[in-house]
């Protein structure tokens, strides 16, 4: 009985010596699982902080815009843009220009040809023929109806007979020039079948729609021309916006198919009435049409700036997103050995001049330290951890 009263007291103490040390064990766990917890912050030793050229700096005050945001195209005024087509119908008998190809203003275009020009001449040369009669006929008249020898319906009919014609030769010494025929060198004889047609405007050809033997009417386009030396912004600013504008606004504007660069411009025109879309359009001179090799019908995103505000940001620099999440680093504790910071999620709003909007400050303070230059570097090696 004593032997088992023993064994029973020594298992006890085992089995207390066992729970002691399980919790001490447990312990010791939780301690060293709270040690490594303290050190999520990030460290930067003075060494790194001065080689890698990191700054320090806190929240500023800087102006922002507040702007209209729009898009729209670069086009030309209207009077840099022509459609060339043929003042009477014809087959073309040669087109030897490309799209791309710059022209000069009164360069030769195309060359049509139609019987019908010949008549235009032939027609041309009957009536300057009997002009010089008619006309002498008229005077006469003229004279002895004065002298009463003969009758005033004689003359009367003289007169209209002189004139109709003058008229007649007139219109088509006017329709010659309209088809860049001389009526000069049709006074010399020289008639012909083909026309010209020139440059009306120096410019580079951006449509061709003929080939060599199409047939054209009057109402056919046969190339376009223009001329890009003014460019400008035609921008569709929704109604809702509209009463914000006026005119001298200053504009930032990028072609998002090919640069994410922001130019300058400025607006010139407002328009006075709106369209069936509800917009109404904003004509906009560019600052500096040379500075990019814009081209007519560029697809453009703008931002008109309406007035100015003051927000809290930061340094471009400061700000690293990661998974389209923002983070800061904010400086907690100075050692001799360097820097710790913790990494905070930071939520922003516009970038203007290299410096990012800081929105909903609740929990940080405007003396808030923070790791100005060098950020994405740190918050990606600890996102990569």
């Amino acid at each position: 009985m004593q032997r088992i009263i023993f064994n029973i007291v020594i298992l006890s103490v085992a089995l207390t010596q066992f729970s002691c040390k399980d919790k001490q064990a447990k312990s010791e766990q939780t301690k060293i699982e709270k040690e490594e917890k303290v050190d999520d912050r990030i460290f930067v030793s003075k060494v790194q902080f001065k080689h890698s050229k990191m700054a320090l700096g806190s929240i500023e005050e800087k102006p922002f815009p507040v702007t209209v945001r729009t898009s729209g195209m670069i086009d030309v005024p209207p009077e840099n843009r022509t459609v060339v087509n043929a003042t009477m119908g014809g087959y073309i008998k040669t087109t030897p220009l490309l799209i791309g190809d710059k022209v000069r203003k009164g360069q030769v275009l195309v060359t049509i040809e139609n019987p019908d020009f010949v008549n235009i001449q032939q027609e041309y040369m009957e009536v300057k023929g009997q002009l010089t009669y008619l006309k002498s006929e008229y005077e006469r008249q003229k004279t002895m109806v004065a002298e009463n020898i003969t009758s005033q319906k004689s003359y009367l009919k003289a007169e209209s007979t002189y004139k109709t014609a003058k008229a007649r030769l007139n219109g088509l010494r006017k329709q010659l020039q309209m088809l860049n025929i001389s009526p000069s060198n049709v006074e010399a004889g020289n008639i012909s079948s083909i026309v010209t047609i020139y440059a009306p405007i120096a410019g580079s050809i951006t449509r061709v729609n003929v080939t060599k033997g199409t047939y054209v009417s009057p109402a056919d386009a046969i190339l376009e021309i223009i001329n890009n030396e003014h460019l400008h912004l035609e921008l569709s600013v929704f109604e809702k916006d509209i009463m914000k504008l006026k005119k001298g606004q200053k504009i930032n504007f990028k072609i998002p198919e090919s640069s994410t660069e922001i130019y300058k411009a400025e607006v010139h025109l407002i328009g006075t009435a709106i369209e069936e879309n509800r917009t109404i359009k904003v004509h906009g001179h560019i600052e500096d049409e040379k500075q990019a090799n814009f081209l007519t019908g560029m697809f453009i995103e703008a931002e008109i700036i309406t007035e100015s505000t003051f927000v809290l940001a930061l340094p471009e620099t400061a700000i690293a997103n990661v998974d389209d999440i923002s983070f800061a680093l904010v400086l907690d504790e100075t050692t001799n050995e360097g820097y710790f910071f913790k990494q905070i999620e930071i939520n922003t709003g516009n970038t203007v001049a290299e410096y990012i909007e800081l929105l909903d400050l609740d929990t940080l303070k405007l003396d808030t330290i923070f790791l100005t230059n060098g950020t994405f570097n740190l918050v990606g090696e600890s996102s990569g951890h």
